[in-house]
């Protein structure tokens, strides 16, 4: 019972509400609350702060989150090794990663990964925004940059640039640009994370470094649509060389300005910080390390 309560006790979390968590589980608001009770009853403190219309973790509650999520599924893993087998893969994988990114590449993984283990089960959380891992219950997660959370786990996919492109299409109605300057001259796709607009873009390196702030007449913040409507021809777009680079092989997008290339980014896997993890979140990312770096 303690172990039912603590995975009702993640879904409450993830869900965001014990109402939610009921629908989720098929349990009575009334049962959801009496059994979270009974956790806290049984650890002897509180492990969500509840108001009317929110919960927030209490710093035990967020303590354990972080290690109860390992134990479930290590207990889950036993009980399929012991029913299936010690090379059995099972069990659902939550990833979080950017759209764009999430759509093609890492789609791709997942297929090939799911021919080779057809008993996973994936569940793919695209977006270009922030998102808590731990409170989401995410088992890994996909990001470019910097990772300013110091308690993930981190570990990197090497260094991918920015690609300026354009397609045919758009190039023909419109004059190849020949210096950075000449973006302000052209309609340019941009980009929006949270609340940051993403218009200011880095092009070039020492003495042809240039900051470009540039507009135009679509905004997204989702990196999918900004490259289908680089596709359709309606504007310039600044994108990852990982989401374009079969665009640019098959002649869909056209590189611009390749004599200013901007800097490039790392790409990052990020792991909650438990401390062990399922052999099927293991066994994924090195097939995902392998499907991405070759």
């Amino acid at each position: 019972m303690l172990l039912d309560n603590i995975a009702l006790f993640l879904t409450i979390v993830e869900k965001g509400s014990l109402t939610a968590a009921g629908r989720e589980t098929g349990l009575s608001p009334t049962t959801v609350s009496e059994r979270l009770a009974s956790l806290e009853a049984h650890y002897g403190v509180v492990l969500l702060n509840r108001t009317t219309r929110a919960i927030s973790l209490t710093e035990e509650g967020r303590t354990l989150i972080e290690e109860a999520r390992g134990l479930l599924d290590s207990v889950s893993e036993l009980e399929t090794r012991i029913r299936l087998g010690a090379q059995t893969l099972t069990g659902r994988i939550r990833i979080s990663a950017p759209s764009d990114l999430g759509r093609n590449a890492l789609s791709r993984a997942v297929t090939e990964f799911q021919r080779q283990h057809p008993t996973i089960e994936i569940e793919l959380l695209l977006s270009d925004s922030y998102v808590d891992i731990v409170s989401q219950g995410i088992d890994l997660a996909l990001r470019f940059g910097t990772i300013m959370d110091s308690s993930l786990r981190v570990r990197s996919l090497g260094q991918f640039r920015r690609v300026l492109c354009a397609s045919p299409e758009y190039l023909t109605r419109h004059a190849m640009p020949v210096e950075p300057t000449d973006l302000k001259q052209h309609n340019c796709l941009v980009m929006r994370f949270g609340r940051s607009l993403d218009n200011e873009w880095h092009l070039g390196a020492d003495k042809k470094r240039h900051v470009v702030t540039v507009a135009g007449n679509r905004v997204a913040n989702d990196g999918e649509l900004v490259r289908q409507w680089c596709l359709e021809g309606l504007g310039i777009a600044l994108k990852s060389e990982l989401d374009v680079q079969d665009d640019l092989a098959e002649g869909r997008l056209i590189e611009l300005l390749p004599d200013y290339p901007t800097a490039s980014a790392p790409l990052q896997l990020l792991f909650p910080p438990s401390r062990t993890q399922p052999r099927r979140v293991q066994a994924f990312s090195q097939h995902l390390i392998q499907f991405l770096l070759g």
